[in-house]
Order: C-alpha cells, then sequence, then structure tokens
C-alpha cells in the first residue's frame, strides 16, 4: 500500500471505527482518530492475512471490516488512556474530592 493511500484510508476507517466504537469515543482529538485508523489499517490488514482472507481482485470486504473492528477497538483504548473526564467528584461545600 502507498503512503497517501494508508493516511486516506486511516481517516476513512480511523472515522468508522469512532462511530462504531462503544461508549466515550468523542473524548478523543481527530489526530488520534486519525492514528487509530491508520493504525487500523496497517494492523487489519495483516490481521486479516493471517486469518486466511484471500486478496480479490475487486474489494476487500472482509479486510475492510477487519480494519474498521480493529480501529474501533483502537479508539476505546485511546479514549481510555486520553479520554478527558466530563464531570468532576465533589464532596461538602462543592470541593472537588
Amino acid at each position: 500500500m502507498e503512503i497517501v493511500g494508508v493516511i486516506i484510508a486511516g481517516i476513512i476507517i480511523g472515522l468508522l471505527g469512532k462511530w462504531v466504537a462503544p461508549s466515550n469515543r468523542d473524548n478523543i482529538p481527530l489526530w488520534l482518530t486519525v492514528i487509530c485508523g491508520i493504525g487500523g489499517v496497517l494492523i487489519g490488514y495483516y490481521a486479516a492475512a493471517a486469518l486466511g482472507v484471500a486478496a480479490t481482485p475487486g474489494v476487500d470486504w472482509v479486510r475492510w471490516i477487519v480494519s474498521i473492528i480493529v480501529a474501533a477497538i483502537l479508539v476505546m483504548i485511546a479514549a481510555m488512556m486520553t479520554g478527558r473526564r466530563r464531570g468532576r467528584l465533589t464532596g461538602k461545600r462543592g470541593k472537588a474530592i
């Protein structure tokens, strides 16, 4: 795969992975979503090959689905590691705990 193709596919797959991922997926910035998408494309491509998915002359739908699933997992991991909290725990008198 060419680098430009990987970046474009990473943007698309990252956004699809962010859309598919459950929970607090909106907590990560766009650049991190693209990085997760690029990782999803690369890891998903090789994971599909390791699972025995053969390359076809047309669109490899199974490889793209695997890439989206991997990107969604990477988005969830990124959201857990870098996500911002939406609220703060407060004790008596409104002070943060």
